[in-house]
C-alpha cells in the first residue's frame, strides 16, 4: 500500500431483532396478524400525518393489503407527502447523522480510496465521481477537497461529479454546500439533468434522478447509506411454507396500520426468497439487487469501481426494519411520513445479484476499513497539531464513534465492486525489451492493510 500511504501524506500535511411469528386467529378476508418486533416501540409518539396516512389507507382498502416495499416506497419517495421529497432529514436537527456529518476525516480517507482506484485502473483520462444519495453533500466535498490538494496527481484526468438524488430539498442543499450560488435547474422537467453547477475550484457537478441517467463512462461510484433506505420485501417461513409479510389497516382502528401475513404464495414470495435458505425470517430488496446490477454492468463495460458503505450483514440477520426519528428509533408504521425507514443490507445478496462480470470484495467492517486506510495515523497527525483541548477532544470523540466496536465501527460495512482486470497479475516484460519499472498491482486500498 505504498501507493496509498503517500497519498495520504500528500492529502494530510446490528443487532438481531426478533422475527415475525404469526399470531391470533384468521382476520376477516383470510389475512393473519404479524406481530411486530420491540424494537419499533418509541418513546417519543409523534403526531400522525393525515395525508399519508389517508393515502395508504386509500390504497389499502382499493387493493388489499400491500407489501413491505410498497410501504417503503410510499413512505420514503412519494412526491408529495414522502419523508425524503418534503424534509431536511440529516444532521443534529434530523432524525439521523450520517459518518461525513460526524468528521471530514471520514470523506478525505474515502477520497484517496477514490484516487487509489483510478491510479489503479492506469489513470484512465476521464473520470467520473458518482455518488448515489449524497445527502448534504458532505461526502463528496470531502472527496473533491482531496482531488483539489492533490491536483499534481489527478490534474492529468477531466473531473466531474454526478450526484443520483431524488429529493428536491436534498438537492438544493447539496448545491449550496458544493456550488455556493453557481447552479441552476433545468428549463424541463423532461431533461435528465435536473440541475446543473460548478465548485469553487471547477468541478462541474450534475443531478439526476435515475442512475441510468448517468453518462456511460470510467466511474467511481460511492453508494453511503443509500441501499439501506431502498425498499424491502420480507418474507416469513409458515407451516405452509414462506408468505410474504405485508401491511393492512388495524381492524379495531382505521387510524392505525399493522403487519399481516399472507395467506397464500405471491409472486415476490415465489421468486426472490432464496433455494435452502435456513433463516426463518429473511429480508429481500429487489431494487437494491437492480442496482447492483446496473453498477456492475456499466464497471464490466466502461471501467471502474464501487463503494459502498452501510449498516449491513453478510446473509445471517433476520427482522431489521425500523424507523428513526429524531435520532431514536420509532415505530415503523406509526404516522408513516414522519420517520426514516431502513433495512441491514444483505451484502451476500449484492454479491449475488453482482454476478461473476465483476470481483467483489468485502463486506469488512467500517473499523477494519477505516483503520487499512490509515485513520490512526491520520488522527496523531491532527491530535499533534492540537492544543485546543475542545479540540482535541471533539476528535477523540468523533474517532471512537466511527471506530468503536460498540458505536459505529462494527455496524456499518464497506463492500466493493471492481473490474476483473483490476486483480489481475501484471504481464511479466517479453523479449529482449528491459523496462526500468516492471508493473506493480495496486492493493485496493481500505481492504488491505496499510502499513507505515
Amino acid at each position: 500500500m505504498r501507493i496509498c500511504r503517500e497519498l495520504l501524506c500528500r492529502t494530510f500535511s446490528h443487532r438481531v431483532t426478533p422475527c415475525l411469528p404469526v399470531t391470533g386467529k384468521p382476520a376477516a378476508g383470510g389475512w393473519s396478524p404479524a406481530q411486530r418486533g420491540s424494537f419499533c416501540s418509541s418513546s417519543e409518539d409523534g403526531k400522525p400525518q393525515p395525508s399519508m396516512l389517508k393515502h395508504l389507507s386509500s390504497k389499502i382498502r382499493a387493493t388489499g393489503p400491500i407489501s413491505v416495499s410498497e410501504y417503503m416506497r410510499e413512505v420514503l419517495t412519494n412526491p408529495v407527502t414522502g419523508y425524503y421529497v418534503r424534509r431536511n432529514m440529516l444532521g443534529a436537527d434530523g432524525d439521523f447523522i450520517t459518518s461525513p456529518e460526524i468528521s471530514q476525516v471520514f470523506g478525505e480517507l474515502l477520497g484517496v480510496w477514490v484516487v487509489s482506484e483510478w491510479m489503479g485502473a492506469a489513470r484512465p483520462k476521464r473520470l467520473q465521481l458518482v455518488e448515489l444519495g449524497p445527502g448534504k453533500g458532505s461526502l463528496v466535498a470531502d472527496i473533491l477537497r482531496v482531488f483539489t490538494q492533490l491536483r499534481s496527481v489527478v490534474g492529468g484526468a477531466s473531473v466531474s461529479v454526478h450526484l443520483v438524488e431524488v429529493s428536491p430539498t436534498l438537492s438544493r442543499v447539496q448545491a449550496q454546500t458544493l456550488t455556493g450560488n453557481r447552479s441552476q435547474t433545468a428549463s424541463s422537467e423532461d431533461d435528465p439533468v435536473y440541475r446543473r453547477g460548478e465548485t469553487a475550484a471547477g468541478f462541474p457537478v450534475s443531478w439526476y434522478r435515475r442512475l441510468e441517467d448517468v453518462p456511460a463512462a470510467f466511474s467511481i461510484f460511492v453508494a453511503h447509506e443509500f441501499f439501506d433506505a431502498l425498499p424491502i420485501h420480507k418474507f416469513q417461513r409458515t407451516e405452509k411454507g414462506w408468505r410474504e409479510v405485508l401491511v393492512d389497516i388495524h381492524p379495531a382502528d382505521p387510524d392505525r396500520l399493522r403487519f399481516v401475513i399472507a395467506p397464500t404464495p405471491t409472486l415476490a414470495s415465489s421468486t426472490l426468497v432464496q433455494a435452502g435458505e435456513r433463516r426463518s425470517h429473511v429480508e429481500v430488496c429487489a431494487e437494491g439487487g437492480v442496482v447492483v446490477q446496473q453498477l456492475a454492468r456499466r464497471i464490466q463495460e466502461e471501467g471502474g469501481a464501487a463503494l459502498i458503505a452501510d449498516y449491513g450483514h453478510d446473509g445471517t440477520k433476520t427482522d431489521t426494519f425500523r424507523g428513526f426519528k429524531g435520532h431514536r428509533l420509532h415505530d415503523v408504521l406509526e404516522a408513516p411520513g414522519s420517520a426514516d425507514l431502513t433495512a441491514d443490507v444483505d451484502f451476500s445478496f449484492l454479491r449475488r445479484m453482482a454476478g461473476g462480470g465483476v470481483a467483489c470484495l468485502g463486506p469488512v467492517s467500517q473499523r477494519t476499513f477505516l483503520q487499512n486506510m490509515g485513520i490512526d495515523a491520520r488522527m496523531q497527525v491532527l491530535l499533534r497539531s492540537c492544543s485546543d483541548p475542545s479540540s482535541r477532544q471533539q476528535l477523540l470523540s468523533s474517532y471512537d464513534l466511527l471506530t468503536s466496536a460498540s458505536r459505529m465501527g462494527e455496524r456499518f460495512f464497506f463492500f466493493c465492486l471492481l473490474h476483473h482486470s483490476r486483480l489481475a497479475a501484471p504481464r511479466p516484460p517479453h523479449g529482449l525489451k528491459l523496462e526500468k519499472k516492471n508493473p506493480v498491482q495496486l492493493p485496493v486500498a481500505g481492504f488491505t492493510e496499510l502499513r507505515f
